[in-house]
């Protein structure tokens, strides 16, 4: 029989039974000073833990100790274990690889978006692929996408009414959104108005996308439903959130590393009502996480004037009440599950010791591999096969102008002025040739990219928004040797010169993802921005670059499965070529 609920009458007899002493507790954290969220203050207790789940904290110590693993917390700090509320666990890692790394800055609890499982996998494959990911120690919710932030081909099959409430009422899914499609909402797009209904109807949240959002636009975003949003740059855009009633989660990413900034602002504008924050990485690119996860947010919300238990308090109990979880996330009480931060220091968020669901993750400053493996084929995520041919024939330029970047993500037109017939575009300047092509086979665009590069001969790129593949160079033979190479890798970022490999990261999991520890991968981004670096690429994060040149919810120009796209007047400009 389908298990229902998360634990079984047997388990929950166990548990009242490990009060009674005729079961002993699995772990015992003894003289543990721990943060009480409730009296808001550091009290000391001994802690319980039965398998998964917290069943005592107090002063009393259990009568049966035979099974259990002892352990004094003298002179540590315990707090809950921390929660990233908006996590977009695909960039370049993947959710299975990130969980690994997170909990070892003691990050136990993700909130992520199902964007790339709604894109690439059938729902059956989906759901399955999120309950083999539950018998892991990470804790992992899920978002329920209402769009494709781009164009796409088919949206109405992949956003399909049915496909769309069947996540919505999925278990593991605790909110709708993000709102990246709000300018349809606010045109009169009525499905989604009955899909944000329908998230209400189930008690489920709504993450709202609102960057630059007008009082008004705010406010009629509230009135559909949305509950938070994460898109506040300033302080005055917090406190116009906080006005209409939203949870604020305030931002700190590899493309937005605004949480210094936004704290400095908050606190001058006095508006530092910290039950009302939570804090996210919202996806950032892997080097980014060099220093931590949501423990590296708490340090700089300590460091920037935060109250200590109220920097904690937005990394764990914050969230859990938001997303009505907290009678199992957020705090270390009774009855919770027993995800676990020890730290040397309260003022040193970075654990030495982390409990995931009850497990070991991390034990006296080592890393503990309690992650069960994955046959990552099997769950739909398999090399990246191509069994066509990119030709000369495909890169062919005649387009009447091009898309010129202004900084890692934001894209306009321009008119081209170089000569683009011949097979090599001169290092003096900054454009480059540029296609987005179907990772099948079956479509092509080109234009010419200004901003991206200076003297970079060949790129191609199978991590894009769509999954779609990406070329850029200022040489067609190296754009070609470079798509050659990544096909051959079964998926990948690659960079050629002179018909040579000189960067490259395979991404061996459907052409998206990384099956390398995040650690390995840091170094590959690394190395690949370097390289770009020198290339002439001078923005903040070429893989959101990559990412995001085809998302519309972005102004303003865009290259999209069907074809070159106006944001801003909602029109295809020039449609995709059929190969």
């Amino acid at each position: 029989m389908e298990q229902r609920y998360r634990w079984k009458n047997k388990q929950l007899r166990n548990h009242a039974a490990v009060l009674d002493g005729t079961l002993s507790p699995t772990i015992l954290l003894k003289n543990a000073t721990y943060l009480n969220q409730t009296f808001r203050k550091w009290m000391t207790a001994n802690i319980w833990i039965y398998n998964d789940r917290i069943v005592y904290v107090g002063e009393n110590l259990p009568e049966n100790t035979q099974r259990c693993e002892i352990v004094d917390c003298a002179g540590m700090k315990l707090v809950p274990g921390y929660i990233e509320p908006h996590a977009h666990p695909f960039q370049l890692y993947n959710p299975h690889s990130f969980a690994a790394y997170a909990s070892q800055t003691g990050t136990t609890t993700l909130i992520n978006d199902n964007m790339v499982l709604a894109l690439q996998l059938d729902k059956k494959k989906a759901f399955s692929f999120i309950n083999e990911l539950n018998d892991n120690p990470v804790t992992m919710y899920w978002w329920s996408r209402f769009d494709a932030q781009t164009e796409i081909q088919h949206e109405e099959e992949v956003f399909s009414n049915g496909n769309v409430r069947a996540w919505l009422e999925h278990e593991n899914v605790v909110q709708g959104g993000e709102l990246t499609c709000w300018p349809k909402l606010m045109n009169g797009d009525d499905m989604i108005l009955h899909w944000m209904q329908e998230t209400k109807r189930l008690h489920k949240k709504i993450e709202g996308h609102f960057p630059g959002a007008s009082e008004k636009t705010l406010a009629k975003m509230m009135l559909f439903g949305a509950d938070c949003d994460h898109e506040a740059m300033t302080g005055e855009e917090v406190r116009r959130r906080l006005m209409q009633g939203y949870m604020v989660s305030l931002r700190h990413s590899s493309i937005r590393p605004d949480l210094p900034k936004l704290l400095d602002e908050i606190h001058e504008l006095d508006i530092a009502v910290y039950d009302r924050f939570m804090m996210t990485t919202d996806g950032a690119s892997t080097a980014f996480y060099e220093n931590g996860v949501i423990d590296e947010l708490i340090r700089i919300a300590i460091d920037h004037g935060v109250p200590v238990i109220d920097a904690y308090n937005m990394a764990t109990i914050n969230v859990a009440r938001y997303y009505n979880f907290e009678h199992l996330h957020g705090n270390i009480a009774t009855g919770r599950i027993a995800n676990i931060n020890i730290l040397s220091d309260e003022m040193n968020p970075t654990p030495v010791s982390v409990l995931a669901k009850g497990q070991w993750v991390k034990r006296d400053g080592e890393a503990i591999d309690a992650a069960k493996e994955l046959n990552w084929p099997e769950m739909g995520f398999a090399p990246l096969k191509m069994d066509w041919d990119l030709t000369m024939d495909d890169l062919q330029f005649s387009m009447p102008f091009g898309i010129k970047m202004e900084n890692s993500v934001i894209t306009k037109p321009y008119s081209i002025s170089i000569d683009v017939s011949e097979e090599q575009l001169s290092s003096k300047h900054d454009e480059c040739f540029f296609t987005l092509i179907d990772r099948n086979g079956n479509w092509r665009i080109n234009t010419v990219l200004k901003g991206f590069a200076t003297d970079l001969q060949g790129l191609a790129s199978s991590f894009s928004n769509t999954g779609d593949i990406i070329l850029i160079g200022k040489n067609k033979q190296d754009m070609i040797a470079a798509f050659n190479r990544m096909k051959e890798l079964g998926g990948g970022i690659v960079a050629c010169e002179n018909g040579i490999p000189v960067r490259e990261i395979p991404l061996r999991l459907q052409g998206i993802m990384s099956s390398h520890p995040v650690t390995e991968l840091m170094a590959e981004e690394k190395h690949l921005l370097e390289y770009l670096k020198d290339k002439g690429y001078k923005f903040a994060d070429p893989i959101y670059s990559l990412l995001f040149f085809s998302s519309t919810h972005l102004p303003y120009i865009r290259i999209t499965q069907q074809g070159i796209y106006d944001v801003m007047k909602k029109t295809v400009l020039f449609p995709t070529i059929m190969r």
